[in-house]
């Protein structure tokens, strides 16, 4: 029997206390620590944070209005509309007016870490633009088990969350490993003897098209795969979302390119234009993307990786007088590569294939490891949140 087990058996075997959130959490509105100036820096000392994905927005320089949170006096910070919350245990100001912070109304009762991984067992989307906390989301009913039940639960939890944090930030000192070797690899002396050739030099440049998207003969049950600008953030792509009929692909002027094409972003939202994929897999494109099928001078990947590290350059180029703020194919033609002899391209290649598949692999790589202990930590969550109600 475990040590949890045993503290169940003593403490409550017969069920637990079901309360609802607010009975256990107080909050406290954002207003005197929102900050008052975007001038964020990374220079600066004091996070200002938003419970949304990206969590910490910048670093801000300003000295009053600072929420004092510490390892020994943690909060959590909770978006009232999105619900989205995060766990910090350090000194912030806060970017919105939407953001609570919520603290255990007494710790002898509520260990607010148990609270915080029960908050994750919640299965809730917001399906309004409105205030969430009072009267829906602090109504939910939670299990209260004794607190020292409630320690021994987040003991076991938080050895899991310690275990994703250390792979993730191995992960980080990797990709910044894996970048300092790319760019080294690619830094060629006057004296290395390396060419330097406009792509059109070398390869052809295609851009695709889309077919009506009001034709369903053009969409439904099709089977040509067919890339659009967003799948471009996949880096190596082995499927796409969409695939046309040969009624789609005959009606516009997209063409079929063979698997290890590299694909550049000629247009597309926020960070897209500029950023770069290779192809597993014959398919066709839309015409924000320029297909660049090299000849035998140069390889796919040593082209994919090498423009890999141009995507401000390409941004740069595509952003000036008379470019619309987007790429072209006479850009991408005219732009200039280094071309080592064939057998240094593909050791080039290889070392980074090996950092590459380190860093994102998503079956054998950090992030896979990454994925299982998360996987892992939910499914002991799960099962370790989920108690019998006690009878009243």
């Amino acid at each position: 029997m475990s040590k949890l087990d045993e503290l169940i058996a003593e403490f409550c075997p017969d069920g637990v206390e079901f309360v609802e959130l607010n009975e256990v959490l107080d909050y406290e509105q954002p207003t005197k620590y929102i900050v008052k100036s975007t001038n964020y820096d990374d220079s600066y000392t004091i996070p200002v944070l938003t419970a949304g994905q990206s969590f910490v927005l910048g670093y801000t320089n300003e000295d009053f209005g600072i929420y004092k949170a510490s390892p020994d006096s943690p909060v959590i910070i909770f978006d009232d509309f999105t619900t989205s919350f995060h766990w910090v245990d350090f000194n912030f100001k806060v970017k919105s007016s939407a953001m609570k912070m919520l603290r255990s109304k007494d710790n002898e009762i509520a260990n607010l870490r148990f609270l915080f991984h029960l908050m994750k067992n919640i299965n809730y989307i917001p399906v309004d633009h409105s205030r969430q906390w009072i009267g829906k989301y602090s109504k939910f009913r939670i299990p209260l088990p004794p607190l020292a039940v409630q320690q021994e639960i987040v003991r076991i939890l938080d050895n899991f969350t310690e275990l994703t944090a250390e792979l993730t930030a191995e992960l980080t000192a990797r990709r910044k490993q894996y970048e300092y070797y790319r760019d080294l690899l690619f830094t060629f002396g006057e004296d290395s003897g390396v060419k330097w050739m406009k792509i059109g030099e070398f390869a052809e440049c295609y851009a695709g098209a889309t077919p009506p998207t009001r034709k369903k003969e053009y969409w439904d049950n099709g089977s040509i795969p067919w890339m659009s600008s967003g799948e471009v953030n996949l880096g190596q792509v082995y499927d796409t979302e969409k695939k046309i009929t040969q009624l789609g692909y005959d009606s516009c002027s997209t063409k079929m390119v063979p698997a290890n094409t590299v694909v550049v972003a000629l247009a597309g939202q926020g960070k897209t234009r500029g950023m770069v994929a290779i192809t597993r897999i014959s398919l066709c494109t839309n015409q924000s993307l320029c297909s660049i099928v090299p000849n035998g001078q140069v390889k796919s990947d040593f082209l994919y990786y090498y423009l890999k590290t141009q995507y401000q350059n390409l941004r740069l180029i595509s952003s000036g007088d008379g470019t619309r703020g987007g790429l072209n194919l006479k850009m991408i033609r005219n732009y200039l590569i280094p071309v080592p002899p064939i057998e240094e391209q593909e050791r080039i290649v290889a070392i980074l294939d090996h950092f590459d598949a380190l860093c994102n692999d998503l079956t054998s790589g950090i992030p896979a490891e990454i994925e299982a202990r998360q996987k892992q930590y939910e499914y002991y969550r799960d099962k370790l949140l989920s108690f019998k109600e006690v009878s009243a």
